[in-house]
């Protein structure tokens, strides 16, 4: 930053920052540029991380995501889904009962997660949405093979549920970076788990930023195990922000790599935005992956 700069300048500039993001909170439509509005191509279908727009509010939110194209809001809990329901969207993702630390790799976690799954994916089916999350927990001095026989244990218990109600169980993909200790943090270790497991209803969540930081070689991955993956999120690296061209990853080339495997799924935008206008920044992305 210039030194030159005066404490009174940048306070405007601070100011400025914050009145025009207070517009677009009042008015989210309002953030759109003409670019924004062009029509999607429809080989995609786009979605979007409620909790990165917070600041928007929910409806707010919905309401963007309304006259962009946007079909679905995600990771949302069950008194959050009427909201998407009132504006004709869906909940790709829904959130579930397990914890990112504390999940299937834990056999005394077993039959309490059975049961809180079980009212969760009734009420996931009953809203029409395809997905609920789960995670495989931190491994805490347990060795991947421990965690994928635990997890195989426990999930395959809970597919019985899942294909009565016709929804897929997601276990992500995340970085043991910054999710230090994760266990399920590279593909092979949940595709080999969702083998195991042998159902249709037991699907990765593949992140392209958390799975760039672990193992790059996103293209090839998709290409060859695409049939493992039942969602897709984004996201700018280094940093998880804008996925524009400040980052390493090209993905209208993702993009187009996933149409060409027949994906019907969502694609969910899961970066935060460091624009002070923060939907402007979702509807880039969405222009960046409509391929």
């Amino acid at each position: 930053m210039d030194k030159k700069i005066s404490r009174r300048s940048a306070l405007k500039t601070v100011a400025g920052s914050v009145a025009l993001m207070g517009a677009a909170m009042m008015n989210p439509v309002a953030a759109l540029s003409d670019d924004s509005r062009a029509r999607l191509k429809g080989n995609i279908h786009h979605s979007v991380s409620a909790w990165c727009y917070g600041g928007v509010g929910l409806e707010g939110l919905c309401k963007f995501c309304k006259e962009i194209g946007i079909e679905s809001v995600e990771l949302l809990d069950p008194n959050q889904f009427e909201m998407v329901k009132k504006y004709g969207l869906t909940c790709a993702v829904c959130n579930g009962p397990s914890t990112i630390t504390n999940g299937w790799n834990r056999v005394e976690n077993h039959e309490k997660y059975l049961k809180e799954f079980e009212e969760a994916i009734k009420v996931v089916a009953d809203y029409g949405f395809p997905n609920i999350i789960t995670f495989s927990g931190n491994r805490n001095g347990m060795s991947d093979e421990e965690g994928l026989e635990n997890c195989v244990k426990g999930l395959k218990r809970l597919m019985s549920i899942a294909e009565k109600y016709k929804v897929t169980v997601i276990m992500e993909l995340l970085n043991s970076v910054g999710h230090k200790d994760y266990m399920c943090d590279h593909s092979k270790w949940g595709i080999e788990m969702c083998k195991q497991v042998g159902s249709e209803r037991m699907k990765l969540l593949y992140d392209i930023y958390h799975m760039q930081i672990m193992e790059g070689n996103i293209i090839d991955t998709i290409n060859h195990n695409h049939e493992y993956f039942g969602h897709y999120h984004t996201g700018g690296n280094p940093g998880r922000n804008e996925i524009d061209d400040s980052q390493e990853l090209n993905y209208p080339a993702i993009m187009k790599a996933i149409v060409k495997t027949g994906y019907k799924g969502f694609v969910g935008q899961e970066f935060v935005p460091t624009n002070p206008l923060p939907l402007r920044s979702l509807a880039q992305a969405i222009q960046i992956c409509d391929v």
